[in-house]
């Protein structure tokens, strides 16, 4: 279905009303003609939003969703630019992150879900998240609403894979250094942008390098969540990219999804030689592996027999630059555990 998009006069019109109405309400209106590193602009950016061409003003005021979407943010240098960040309890505690320092300087706003309620009463002029991952239809909050109302959406690019349509899909990886890049140019910061891709990319061809030396292939299943059936990664999120670099085989390797149901019957056929199992902070992976290795139908399964689990951070798993951190982890405790 073609969704209504509002007019450029439109959204102008609308962008200057709300500044007219922070302006009223004695609220500092932020001055969105200096860029990050304090160079005059324009303002004016266009980049990709999921295949539509989006222009952004130079945002001053960012809610980011999730950790991926901050340390993105914070990756670039760019946490002055952050008004806060909306986290649930899914997400580890930002004090065992590599950007620990950056998170304590900018609030939490909420540890709900992303809601629009919030984002216009902290007068926010850009959110970053991903479709299903924040933004949604169902609890209505979408680019296509902020944009009526005058507020800018940055979609994560990997999760267009899921947008209505699939407008723009990539692998994760490239997803990832592509948001870099856009984020680099909407905040005028593409020297940082590109000099923190080239690191990236750097880093993943050492891992790949170092995996494709294993002797044999481990089998790996990625244990998200559920007892009935198994939540787990297809080939279109971070995790598939991990565990290739790293050296191994995702057993979903040809599903073509992001995070999706299978059943206890495809693990036990697939027979893994490693588990991989997600932390979260609020379903700790060691009541997940003690589940596992409970499971009558596991027993035999060659990761459970061999005690072969792997835990992995979250904010590993989702899109962001700590999707890197991840597969350097994996590849060496793979090297390890040959």
């Amino acid at each position: 279905m073609t969704r209504p998009r509002p007019t450029r006069a439109a959204l102008v019109l609308t962008l200057a009303a709300a500044t007219a109405l922070t302006a009223s309400c004695g609220a500092k209106v932020a001055d969105n003609t200096t860029t990050a590193d304090g160079k005059k602009t324009t303002g004016e950016t266009k980049v990709q939003r999921c295949g539509e061409t989006v222009t952004y003003r130079n945002p001053q005021r960012v809610i980011a969703y999730e950790g991926g979407s901050a340390d993105k943010m914070f990756a670039l240098g760019l946490t002055d630019r952050i008004l806060g960040y909306v986290m649930t309890p899914t997400n580890p505690d930002p004090t065992t992150s590599p950007y620990a320092a950056e998170y304590a300087k900018v609030p939490l706003l909420s540890s709900d879900l992303l809601n629009k309620e919030l984002v216009v009463e902290k007068k926010a002029d850009m959110v970053v998240a991903g479709w299903n991952s924040g933004f949604s239809e169902k609890r209505g909050i979408t680019p296509q609403i902020l944009d009526g109302l005058g507020i800018a959406s940055f979609m994560h690019t990997e999760s267009c894979f899921a947008y209505p349509g699939a407008p723009e899909t990539m692998k994760p990886l490239p997803a990832l250094y592509a948001d870099l890049e856009r984020l680099g140019k909407i905040f005028h910061v593409e020297d940082r942008a590109k000099a923190k891709i080239d690191e990236l990319k750097e880093r993943m061809d050492k891992v790949r390098n170092t995996g494709n030396q294993l002797p044999n292939k481990p089998k790996v299943f990625l244990y998200d969540s559920g007892t009935d059936q198994p939540a787990t990664a297809g080939n279109q999120v971070p995790v598939q990219e991990i565990i290739d670099a790293a050296g191994g085989t995702n057993i979903y390797a040809d599903l073509n999804q992001r995070w999706t149901k299978t059943s206890w019957e495809s693990v036990v056929e697939a027979n893994p030689d490693v588990i991989m199992v997600m932390s979260y902070r609020d379903k700790p992976a060691a009541e997940k592996i003690a589940f596992l290795k409970s499971h009558p139908a596991l027993s035999q399964v060659a990761a459970v027999k061999n005690d072969k689990f792997y835990v992995i951070d979250y904010n590993e798993c989702i899109s962001g630059p700590r999707n890197i951190d991840g597969a350097e982890k994996f590849g060496d405790w793979l090297q390890k555990n040959r």
